[in-house]
């Protein structure tokens, strides 16, 4: 046991001072993301020292049951192809364009279309996606603006790891912890819908009490038109996501589980796109850009956190975790631990150990919340935060960490409370 914690302990500390300060190893002219790298170290030391039986391990990738990670992974990564392909279409920057038109030069309205915005791209595909595809355009639009980018991205990323509670498929966290808990689609929205929908209108007035005076300056508004230029690809992926989006609400009233509908769905785009390019004869490069952009590194570190779970679960750590948490006010005791634990460990490994310690249907939720929201508490609460800082800096913006500490406290903990409370209602 004492071989298992110390293994563990030490992988998740490296992976987290990784992605503080040695985030990327350069190997030739390939750049390598070390988080992943780490992790995987730890998982093989575990596998090698048998603290991790590989019958175990192998037993429960091989199950079939909702929480295979190989279906989860399928899920996430079939929907995120979906997302990616309406990105690359030029969907997002033609929303997000028309947003800032809307607006004039007003940065009170900007700040509350472009906050609407996130919230309603991130419901319907997912946070990271959202957060990839705007945190470019924030740092360019204010930067040709003459505007301070702050309150924007600061917005951006909370209204992105807020409303992806809406759906089960907002976060991979929410389908690892859902599932697990054998919560479909619908009985999962039916909790979060209006617990999430509260949490964003006080989230929203949150952040404009603290950004009120920075909004006052007038903004330039470029002249510069946005355009879809190939709406046949457009109305493809939009087919496809919103069909996507219906076979999910009722999976579980058609005994089909979520992973075949969203690969059902990816595969169906990928055909169409293959036809429509051979019909007229271009080079529709939506697919294949889609298809180099997907986040890869998540597929090891994934395999790696479950395979230390594995070892926990085991050597029966995460049982006396549990104990330590109890079993009364599972709300608040699960959702504020699941919080911390995020920033600890990062969202997902948090979310793979948590769903072998909730011991009812209000912990499941309560981490899921948890899982969310403490994504930005600080950078190591979850890979879009590792993500966005990444974007941010590229873009010569001044946002260091102590910034995204500083805004993460204020905004996340009054958000949280108001979300456990009213999950505590519904739940």
């Amino acid at each position: 046991m004492v071989a298992t914690i110390v293994i563990s302990l030490v992988t998740f500390i490296l992976v987290a001072l990784s992605i503080l300060f040695f985030s990327k190893i350069k190997i030739g002219k390939i750049h390598l993301s070390t988080y992943w790298i780490i992790s995987l170290l730890g998982a093989t030391m575990l596998l090698i020292f048998n603290l991790a039986p590989i019958r175990e391990v192998g037993s429960q990738l091989t199950s079939n049951n909702s929480i295979n990670p190989i279906k989860i992974i399928i899920l996430f990564f079939s929907m995120t192809i979906l997302s990616i392909f309406l990105d690359e279409v030029g969907l997002f920057k033609y929303l997000a364009n028309v947003a800032a038109k809307k607006a004039k030069s007003n940065q009170y309205a900007l700040f509350t279309i472009l906050y609407l915005l996130t919230a309603v791209l991130t419901i319907f595909t997912s946070n990271d996606i959202v957060i990839l595809t705007f945190t470019p355009f924030i740092c360019f639009f204010c930067k040709n603006s003459k505007i301070n980018p702050i309150p924007y991205l600061v917005a951006e990323f909370c209204a992105a790891n807020t409303w992806s509670l809406m759906l089960i498929i907002g976060n991979p966290t929410n389908i690892y912890l859902a599932t697990s808990a054998k919560i479909n689609f619908f009985d999962y929205f039916k909790v979060m819908a209006i617990p999430t929908l509260v949490t964003g209108i006080v989230e929203y007035l949150v952040l404009f009490l603290i950004f009120q005076k920075k909004l006052r300056i007038a903004l330039e508004i470029s002249e510069n038109e946005c355009k879809i230029e190939n709406k046949p690809a457009l109305i493809i992926g939009l087919i496809h996501l919103l069909t996507c989006l219906a076979f999910l609400v009722i999976s579980s009233y058609i005994n089909v589980e979520m992973w075949i509908v969203s690969l059902s769905c990816a595969a169906s785009l990928l055909l169409v796109v293959t036809i429509m390019c051979l019909i007229t004869k271009k080079n529709w490069n939506y697919l294949t850009g889609s298809v180099k952009k997907l986040p890869y590194p998540l597929i090891p570190f994934f395999l790696s956190m479950f395979v230390i779970v594995v070892a926990l679960n085991y050597q029966g750590i995460s049982v006396k975790i549990a104990e330590f948490l109890g079993h009364t006010h599972p709300i608040w005791t699960y959702g504020y631990s699941s919080f911390l634990a995020s920033n600890l460990i990062n969202n997902i490994p948090m979310s793979i150990l948590f769903s072998n310690m909730c011991t009812s249907k209000e912990a499941v939720y309560a981490s899921i919340v948890g899982s969310n929201i403490g994504a930005f508490l600080t950078p190591m609460g979850a890979l879009a935060g590792i993500m966005f800082t990444n974007l941010v800096n590229s873009h010569e913006t001044k946002f260091s960490f102590l910034d995204f500490v500083k805004y993460g406290s204020i905004v996340s903990i009054p958000v949280i409370s108001i979300c456990l409370l009213m999950v505590s209602i519904f739940a």
